[in-house]
């Protein structure tokens, strides 16, 4: 079992990368083979030599970044039925805030990835160039990434 990590991080602090890498390693440490990439160091047609796509970004303005919805879209050329996936997002705690996951999953879904586990959402906190994770943030990432770890290996 691969698994792939693909993020787009715009805050000067990188939060989304600092939750895609504990993603990553927690899942190598669980014994999934892993690799994690920011989105402009993916080659669109190796995704396809993973068997789980777990993809996230900020939530900005309600959605995730252009960038990774660019990626998504440049999936769409090569069939992925039977490929599974994961979303996560990084976003300020807020009724207002918005949720990228739910677009990504809605992407991922159309094009032929079976999520295999609830999203992943990190809040953080702060201003834009200062936004630091939340506490307890980072380790419930981990938490995560162990359950989806243990999912991809029963099969």
């Amino acid at each position: 079992m691969k698994a792939l990590v693909v993020f787009d991080s715009v805050s000067a602090t990188r939060m989304t990368e600092k939750v895609a890498k504990a993603i990553a390693v927690e899942i190598k440490d669980q014994g999934v083979e892993s690799d994690c990439f920011y989105y402009k160091d993916v080659n669109p047609a190796v995704v396809n030599s993973y068997d789980c796509l777990i993809v996230g970004s900020p939530t900005m303005a309600w959605k995730p970044t252009k960038e990774i919805t660019q990626f998504l879209n440049g999936l769409s050329n090569e069939p992925h039925e039977g490929k599974l996936a994961a979303a996560f997002d990084t976003q300020v705690q807020s009724r207002i805030s918005g949720n990228a996951t739910k677009a990504i999953e809605g992407k991922l879904v159309e094009l032929g990835f079976k999520l295999v586990s609830t999203p992943l959402i990190s809040y953080v906190e702060g201003k834009t160039n200062t936004y630091q994770m939340k506490e307890g943030e980072l380790e419930k990432a981990k938490a995560w990434a162990t359950d989806l770890a243990k999912t991809l290996k029963s099969g």
